[in-house]
């Protein structure tokens, strides 16, 4: 069983759907109606947060589940805890500064490189050595 997987496969997507909150919010806070997503450099920063988690959790989530699958769950888990704190650190970074943003974009990015190609190697080994 993957429990700890799936508890931090979760958590990533009540992070997102977070992130889906604050553009909602944000849309009434800055006065950007739909389907607008330009007119405040503050909203943006917001929206690219949400877009930026979207585009990374096609990466994200099924390098996690096959790094649990074939090497770890608590590792996984562990990995995609810091894929999550790293979104964290991006979208208060972001928030502030698109300068801001470095920190926790290279921390997700590293997390996930890390269960993409640990996914790999261990995917490779076994068909090699299976």
């Amino acid at each position: 069983m993957y429990h700890f997987t799936a508890l931090v496969t979760l958590l990533a997507l009540m992070f997102y759907f977070y992130t889906s909150i604050g553009v909602a919010r944000a849309r009434a806070k800055y006065g950007i109606k739909a389907p607008a997503i330009s007119g405040n450099p503050d909203f943006e920063r917001v929206f690219r947060v949400q877009m930026n988690t979207l585009e990374w959790l096609p990466i994200f989530l099924p390098s996690l589940w096959l790094f649990a699958i074939y090497v770890s769950d608590a590792i996984a888990a562990v990995l995609g805890l810091v894929w999550i704190a790293g979104r964290f650190l991006y979208m208060t970074g972001y928030a502030e500064a698109a300068q801001k943003r470095s920190r926790g974009f290279g921390i997700q990015a590293g997390a996930a490189g890390a269960l993409l190609l640990g996914s790999l190697g261990a995917i490779l080994w076994r068909l090699v050595h299976g």
